[in-house]
């Protein structure tokens, strides 16, 4: 809502609060709805329950899209109606009402409506606000009743609701068969001889009798009075009662009489309601709301009684690769059984939440030292969680990252403790996952940096901060340079070039990667055309292809898009690929290949012999180069390293029996260059040649 100047936006409670009470209209027996009360009675609101109630939908109701309710008011109720309704609202009362309606089936049904005018101050506009519903069966029952009745059967015993008689004192006076029903008894005489006093026998709470006695007394009635009771065999139901005190000619009380409604599965259902209001769907897990409210009640006894509290941030590692690769319903399986796992590792008064996709926190009340955390309850959970999980009949593994706050020194509220332990699961996974991380001021410094670095690197993409470095590929038997590789670098205006290293794992994890690396592959080729309308001879330049981009499923569309945009040759692109990319999906991983290489794109496996690349696999990839990991030259240039030489060769060996080309990179000191020319190496890349070049620097290496 918009005041003036004022704006008021719906808080979580309040939206929470309107998607129950929507959610509460719509499962009513009934139509809600609201009236413009003029000429027209232009229907505003209706509910879904309009289409049970009439057959008509409510787009085909509100605002007489197509039908006025009017216009299915059966004809010789609709000027009642009208009247009755028009003069509740002039006195300012509510109406209560009961006519037929044609249903769009062609069926006369009756409805019963109750409603009220309503003046909106705001628009000085009167509505009418009611509730429709449908009393065709019980109008059908009531004419039934008075047949029966000339038949001498009585209502009372045929009711469907359960009726009574009782004395001030609790004695039963008279009671139908249907309350009977409700009690568990197969006759009225039985229940009347079993139940002679209801406060004891009945209610399940002995004094819900007396508070029942002091409403009579204070309003001669009660209204939906909500009471658990004992049914014959013991068992508990919900019954809701409406009565009312019968007096004699003399004012003298006579009896109360009322009726009984047997509403446990209104409240079971009303219990379920709220239950989901507090707990994870897919495991029933505490959720977010709840874990505030129990952590901010542990905080409440730890202040009295002058203990801490541990509270554990639970990340699942690498679980996108398992929906990636397996699908939701594997992931979900994967979530339902952590969580069983996290709820066997908790104590007696612990707290196990499930506050996202793959997040778990626990609450562990009542601990005496980080010691304790560390040698049992942390552990415990690391080393519970890296078991195997069957899924599609294989084993798979996850492991987790944790963050730990300590109430009070952490923090002294749940928010808090909460968005430290955060802060600390963060510093797990940068510290190479499956492990814990205490929360520290040095950390909150760490992270703060990082979300800054973070926010400065969305806006690098918008201020266009990112340049391109071109390091050269030098042919060890042409002695030329037949190939480019792309490398971007950050240049900020404060701080100058910020190492990739810095910030490309954190494009990773944030998805930013992936307009980074769109942005990489557009820029290479726009300036490959560049070069190439200069005069300069061209080769193919080669850009590196991220897990996160190469799984993009229009990765394929954007690639043709760019060549298309620069009017390049797909040859000319060479795309490096790291083995990372098919840890999940073997086939998924080559089908991929394939289809890049019938685009006509060369293809590389970087950093080769670093990841989890199944040999086997090799002999089917489509691919043109493999790029030795820069470990394997490390080592040849320390003494006596004939494990890294041995090896090198036997990489070198296997690619060219497969007919794939090797580029050793990371090339730095003579004896490497000599080493790697030595084992038939196809290429090199590093400082041994060139360092990575600017635009400029390249196009003036190609001229000479």
């Amino acid at each position: 809502m918009n005041n003036g100047n004022v704006q008021y936006i719906k808080q979580p409670d309040e939206l929470q609060h309107e998607h129950l009470l929507g959610m509460l209209i719509d499962q009513l027996n009934g139509m809600v709805y609201r009236f413009r009360f003029d000429k027209h009675w232009l229907m505003e609101f209706v509910s879904n329950g309009c289409f049970e109630l009439s057959g008509y939908s409510p787009d085909e109701l509100l605002n007489n899209a197509q039908i006025t309710y009017d216009e299915i008011t059966h004809s010789d109720d609709r000027e009642r109606v009208q009247n009755e309704i028009v003069s509740a609202i002039k006195n300012n009362q509510q109406f209560d009402v009961e006519y037929r309606i044609h249903h769009r089936d062609g069926s006369i049904r009756w409805v019963w409506e109750r409603g009220r005018g309503v003046f909106d101050y705001d628009i000085q506009e009167n509505f009418i606000h009611g509730f429709i519903q449908d009393i065709t069966q019980r109008h059908q029952n009531e004419t039934a009743l008075a047949e029966a009745e000339k038949r001498y059967r009585s209502i009372f015993e045929n009711a469907t609701e359960g009726i009574f008689q009782t004395t001030y004192n609790g004695n039963y006076l008279e009671v139908n068969m249907a309350l009977a029903r409700i009690y568990g008894y197969d006759s009225t005489t039985a229940l009347m001889q079993d139940l002679k006093n209801i406060s004891r026998q009945l209610y399940v709470d002995p004094y819900r009798r007396n508070e029942f006695i002091q409403l009579m007394q204070k309003n001669n009635k009660v209204i939906n009075f909500e009471s658990q009771v004992y049914k014959r065999d013991r068992s508990i139901i919900w019954i809701s009662e409406n009565a009312h005190a019968v007096y004699g000619t003399d004012g003298e009380l006579l009896y109360y009489e009322g009726t009984v409604e047997d509403i446990t599965d209104r409240r079971s259902y009303e219990r379920k309601i709220a239950h989901q209001a507090t707990h994870d769907v897919l495991t029933d897990l505490p959720n977010r709301l709840l874990l505030t409210d129990r952590l901010q009640q542990n905080i409440q006894n730890a202040s009295r009684e002058n203990v801490q509290i541990a509270i554990l941030f639970i990340d699942l590692d690498h679980f996108k690769n398992v929906n990636d690769s397996l699908g939701h319903a594997a992931g979900d399986i994967l979530i339902k059984e952590v969580a069983e796992r996290l709820r066997k590792c908790m104590r007696y008064g612990d707290t196990v939440a499930r506050i996202g996709g793959d997040e778990f926190v626990l609450i562990l009340p009542s601990i005496h030292s980080r010691t304790e955390m560390m040698s049992h309850a942390v552990q415990r959970i690391l080393d519970m969680i890296k078991q195997p999980c069957i899924i599609e009949e294989k084993e798979f593994y996850v492991s987790c990252s944790i963050g730990i706050s300590i109430y009070p020194e952490d923090g002294k509220d749940a928010e808090n403790l909460l968005k430290n332990a955060d802060m600390a699961m963060y510093k797990a996974k940068q510290s190479g996952r499956n492990n814990f991380q205490f929360f520290t001021e040095e950390l909150n410094r760490i992270v703060i940096e990082s979300l800054e670095l973070e926010h400065r690197l969305r806006q690098a993409l918008i201020k266009d901060e990112f340049e391109l470095y071109y390091q050269p590929k030098l042919s060890t038997t042409l002695n030329k340079v037949i190939g480019i590789e792309a490398l971007v670098r950050w240049r900020t205006p404060d701080k100058g070039l910020i190492s990739p290293l810095q910030f490309i794992p954190l494009a990773e994890e944030t998805g930013l990667i992936e307009p980074l690396g769109a942005w990489v592959l557009d820029a290479a080729c726009k300036q490959l055309k560049s070069w190439s309308e200069q005069g300069l001879t061209i080769m193919p330049v080669s850009v590196n292809i991220s897990p996160r981009q190469f799984n993009q499923p229009d990765l394929l569309d954007n690639i043709k898009s760019i060549l298309h945009k620069h009017a390049l040759p797909a040859e000319l692109l060479e795309l490096e690929i790291t083995e990372n990319c098919m840890v999940h999906d073997e086939r998924k991983f080559l089908q991929t290949l394939q289809e890049m290489k019938d685009l006509g794109l060369q293809l590389s496996i970087d950093d080769f012999g670093s990841g989890y690349c199944n040999m086997n696999y090799l002999k089917t990839m489509p691919v043109d180069y493999l790029k030795v990991d820069r470990t394997f030259i490390t080592g040849i240039g320390i003494e006596n390293d004939e494990k890294s030489r041995a090896i090198y060769r036997a990489i070198v060996a296997m690619a060219h029996n497969l007919d794939i080309q090797v580029i050793s990179e990371g090339v730095e000191t003579k004896e490497q260059y000599e080493f790697v020319n030595a084992i038939n190496c196809d290429a090199i890349q590093g400082y041994f040649f060139s360092k990575p070049l600017t635009a400029d620097d390249f196009a003036r290496l190609l001229k000479t």
